[in-house]
């Protein structure tokens, strides 16, 4: 799957999501939310996130989720992952930061699609 065919996707859980001032999940989750997007913020350091239920884990949104952006250390989106195969979630857009030849091995063994991008610069053009 390509860049835009899944941003195309409506559904998307944003891990790493935060309310810091500048930061990537910031950044990431508004920008996807504000572009049209119904998204999730997953965050165990937060209740809401831009005025928004947060979640601590995948597993906790109600809602369908058709591809997750990863805002976290690769140690973090390995773990991450695993939640998302269990969820059935097919869809993995892997930030700057949260890549690791680990995750994608990972990944390809679960049969997921992985987008390698910044979410911020594909829908903005802003550099990272």
């Amino acid at each position: 799957m390509q860049h835009k065919e899944m941003l195309a996707l409506k559904h998307w859980a944003v891990v790493g999501a935060s309310n810091k001032k500048g930061g990537y999940g910031s950044k990431a989750y508004k920008i996807l939310k504000y572009s049209g997007h119904t998204v999730y913020p997953v965050t165990p350091n937060y209740e809401e996130v831009d005025g928004d239920k947060a979640y601590a884990r995948v597993g906790d949104i109600p809602g369908p989720v058709d591809a997750v952006d990863m805002v976290v250390s690769p140690e973090i989106a390995l773990g991450v992952l695993e939640e998302c195969a269990a969820a059935g979630i097919k869809n993995i857009w892997l930030q700057p930061g949260s890549r690791s030849p680990e995750i994608l091995e990972a990944a390809k063994g679960h049969g997921m699609n992985v987008v390698e991008s910044c979410v911020i610069k594909e829908l903005t053009g802003e550099e990272e």
